[in-house]
């Protein structure tokens, strides 16, 4: 019984010194004077560097707009570009700080990885890409296809289900980074290409003739995506979590970084209570009274993100859909700050 306690106290031990290591995240993050930030290694929209290796993105904003609300500027921000497979492994090891790279919130991530999602940035769902030419109008015109995929995804997994559940033989064809999976999809190695819908969208858009190939309507899944930090630190969760609400409740109230000025006169209480006015909402977790003002006056709003990334007068030409503000017929909803 006594080996058993002992066991069972230094596990305890060893638990609590493991979580301990990543348990102040904020001062390490002030005493580099940076956020690290994962991302992907290039997808239009979300996360991709121009020529000069100057990133953005709706995902790349997330990570400006927690830069924002603790360094007071936006670039204080170094990305690293990840594949799937290693994503998770760079978060748990502290190689970054914030994983915001198109990851799909599921339960075995969310119970088994040590890690916890933000929340949901961009509903999105699973869809096909395949050549106009071929004259293909339904997924379930796909039987005996091969299909591109990227390995360690929810997408591979997907499409199992998809197949498996309408009785269609498929062949699928695999490969570890996502650019491999377009290059071989362009190639002509295979005859069709599946991920999420925003970025079917997103890699269409990059190619020499977009209107060569369509996406097919069917989305065969849920796929809720959003930025990630490691399990064991509240303090920088709870900087991450209210960071996305800030910027869904600025655009709830008509906040924008072209009035957030002016804004700061508002007689409307939330909007007081939003910009540091009235109330300290920011003391409590480690940034200063003007937290969300600096967000919205360096980033916008989410739906100015979402406008200036992937919004319908962008290449990429998403319509906001469920990823509208729950006012507007989404599902996009933030608690209030009070």
């Amino acid at each position: 019984m006594h080996k058993h306690i002992v066991s069972a106290a230094v596990a305890a031990v060893l638990s609590v010194t493991a979580t301990a290591a990543y348990a102040d995240t904020l001062s390490d993050v002030k005493a580099k004077g940076y956020v690290q930030c994962g991302v992907t290694g290039g997808v239009a929209g979300f996360s991709a560097p121009d020529a000069n290796n100057n990133w953005s993105g709706l995902e790349v904003d997330f990570c400006r707009a927690v830069a924002s609300a603790i360094f007071n500027d936006p670039s204080k921000v170094r990305y690293t570009p990840l594949t799937s497979q290693e994503r998770f492994t760079a978060l748990s090891s502290g190689e970054i700080d914030i994983l915001s790279r198109t990851t799909t919130w599921t339960m075995s991530r969310d119970t088994q990885l040590g890690i916890k999602f933000i929340g949901t940035m961009f509903y999105d769902g699973q869809g096909f890409m395949v050549r106009k030419a071929d004259g293909i109008a339904s997924a379930l015109d796909l039987s005996g296809a091969n299909i591109c995929i990227e390995s360690g995804t929810t997408t591979e997994l997907n499409a199992a289900d998809f197949f498996s559940t309408n009785n269609l033989e498929y062949k699928p064809i695999v490969f570890v980074d996502q650019d491999e999976v377009v290059k071989a999809f362009e190639d002509g190695r295979c005859d069709v290409y599946t991920t999420d819908s925003s970025a079917l969208a997103a890699e269409r858009s990059k190619f020499a003739n977009p209107d060569d190939y369509i996406i097919l309507p069917e989305i065969i899944s849920k796929e809720p995506l959003g930025p990630v930090v490691r399990q064991g630190d509240d303090l920088w969760f709870n900087i991450n979590r209210w960071t996305y609400f800030a910027l869904l409740e600025a655009e709830e109230l008509g906040v924008t970084q072209a009035n957030v000025d002016e804004m700061l006169g508002s007689d409307n209480p939330s909007i007081k209570r939003l910009l540091g006015v009235e109330g300290d909402f920011g003391t409590p977790i480690g940034l200063t009274k003007d937290w969300a003002y600096q967000i919205i006056k360096n980033i916008g709003n989410y739906g100015e993100s979402f406008n200036r990334n992937v919004g319908p007068d962008t290449p990429i030409g998403l319509a906001r859909g469920l990823n509208a503000l729950w006012k507007d017929g989404g599902i996009q909803y933030a608690p209030p700050i009070r």
